[in-house]
């Protein structure tokens, strides 16, 4: 098996050469706490990349350095060009879009009005607005039938499907999770995670950080490990066959 130390390149683990999403020595900052120490970090087309570790290891760090919400350093760019810091906005504009832990949805509003909300760039094009919504609806049908419910008031699952739903529908040319699988009954985990599946399978580059780490290294293509705040391996899922296996890095 193959690992890379903090910081180290991933040796021996394949990494895309022409990346869609590279950081490079990124590292973040709360206050006088690092809370992530300098790191590399690539997605490439058509990828799905997990980001693995215990409560604390620096995984929603990682995605918030990513997204500019932190205080960071380091270079991120996307498609090429360099992400601007501190500038959440801008970031989502370029198509950079997050699902974030908790969910985010707004439970009084309707199903309806927070999948609008989601395509708020689109102004007044309703025909795309409606094409988009027609894709989540193909994806989780559940949210068809509860266009007029408010968020608050569905199941977990449901609102985590609600969740990504407000996310396809900015369009995103990469997908960032934060433990979408959080709180959710084992079946309802697996429909959410065969779901991401499906989206990157049609092409979508996605970042999917997890605690569970089985089920996410059935659908990455490479893995990152972090623990207190440093990379401590980069994993090639293929060659995980066992839970011992997965726990030789944790343990490392």
């Amino acid at each position: 098996m193959t690992a890379a130390a903090s910081g180290a390149p991933a040796g021996a683990v394949p990494v895309p050469a022409d990346p869609v999403l590279a950081a490079r020595g990124l590292s973040a900052r709360y206050g006088e706490v690092q809370a992530l120490a300098p790191l590399d970090f690539v997605v490439g087309p058509g990828e799905l990349v997990a980001v693995l570790g215990p409560n604390g290891a620096g995984k929603s760090t990682l995605l918030r350095a990513i997204l500019g919400l932190v205080a960071t350093g380091g270079e991120v760019s996307f498609m090429g060009s360099s992400l601007p810091r501190r500038n959440p906005a801008a970031v989502a504009n370029r198509g950079v879009v997050l699902v974030p832990e908790g969910r985010g949805i707004f439970g009084p509003m309707t199903v309806a009005e927070n999948l609008e909300l989601g395509s708020w760039r689109l102004g007044r094009d309703a025909r795309e607005r409606q094409r988009r919504m027609g894709r989540v609806f193909e994806l989780f049908p559940r949210l068809k039938e509860r266009l007029g419910q408010a968020a608050g008031s569905m199941s977990g699952g449901e609102q985590q499907m609600l969740a990504i739903g407000r996310a396809l529908m900015a369009d995103p040319k990469i997908l960032l999770l934060d433990e979408p699988s959080l709180g959710l009954a084992p079946r309802v985990m697996e429909e959410i995670l065969e779901t991401l599946g499906v989206l990157n399978r049609a092409g979508l580059p996605v970042v999917l950080v997890e605690q569970r780490a089985p089920s996410a290294l059935k659908l990455a293509h490479r893995a990152y490990l972090l623990s207190l705040g440093r990379l401590a391996a980069v994993i090639d899922p293929r060659e995980v066959q066992s839970h011992d296996q997965l726990a030789q890095y944790y343990f490392a």
